[in-house]
């Protein structure tokens, strides 16, 4: 359901399930981490191309095909220390970590789960079509694949604010406007084909070493943060709130009244 393949140093990695536009099951977030782990020890590698087979590039979690193990969901948020990432972090977080540069490539949806993965990429190369929503919210819960990190680093704080809590699409223009994303134009292949054949003359050693010394200085210290986007999720699952929410997202034209709100 994710395949990689290599070709002259470029890796593509293309989430493969067209008829559920590319929605995440438990193993392809299994694959997408043994991926990256498969990467990062490639010293050949030059770059990294994350794309979506078919019209779009990931409409989020597959939440029926989740929930068919509730296992899972521990799986997926489970860690043994509280300042390590989990499954759901690695496989966004785990693009920042690869000493290449890393290109997303995005048709069409691009919400929930898959734009947290796309937000793991170094650059973000999107068509026209291009719809984006951080989905959480509307489920009662908070984004929980590291985004708390990454946002920082590329849009300012009342726009992330904005987009982490409102659960509606926005469009491709909106979302370079609030510097989503970093390129849009009618052929995305085209274009990140282009800017990898510009690094081509570039040492590779000076890429590795770019991108570490930007990232530490974009990025805060990912400890506290990834343990508190788990600890806030487990809280929020475990909130009558969350339960109100999720009835509302399926049944919207009779929504149930929120309790007040907890402590927090």
């Amino acid at each position: 359901m994710v395949q990689l393949e290599t070709t002259d140093g470029i890796a593509w990695v293309t989430l493969n399930r067209p008829e559920k536009q590319n929605a995440l099951s438990y193993e392809m977030f299994r694959q997408l981490d043994n991926i990256i782990h498969t990467l990062r020890r490639d010293r050949q590698l030059r770059a990294v191309v994350l794309q979506g087979q078919g019209a779009h590039f990931c409409a989020g979690l597959d939440v029926s095909a989740v929930m068919k193990k509730p296992r899972n969901i521990v799986s997926l948020l489970g860690k043994w220390l509280p300042g390590k990432a989990n499954l759901v972090q690695r496989v966004s977080l785990g693009w920042r970590a690869l000493p290449v540069p890393v290109f997303a490539l995005v048709r069409g949806n691009c919400l929930g789960g898959g734009l947290h993965i796309a937000l793991g990429a170094d650059y973000r190369i999107v068509s026209p079509d291009a719809q984006f929503a951080i989905m959480e919210a509307r489920w009662g819960l908070c984004p929980d694949m590291s985004t708390s990190i990454m946002l920082p680093g590329i849009m300012r704080h009342d726009q992330a604010l904005w987009l982490a809590s409102n659960p509606q699409r926005i469009t491709a223009e909106q979302a370079y406007e609030m510097g989503l994303v970093t390129e849009i134009c009618d052929d995305p292949l085209v274009s990140i084909q282009q800017r990898i054949a510009q690094l081509e003359s570039v040492s590779p050693d000076a890429l590795a070493a770019i991108k570490c010394l930007y990232n530490s200085a974009y990025y805060p210290s990912q400890r506290k943060l990834l343990w508190q986007e788990t600890w806030f999720q487990i809280k929020l699952l475990l909130s009558k709130n969350t339960r109100t929410a999720m009835y509302n997202g399926r049944q919207s034209d009779t929504p149930k009244p929120y309790r007040p709100r907890g402590k927090w």
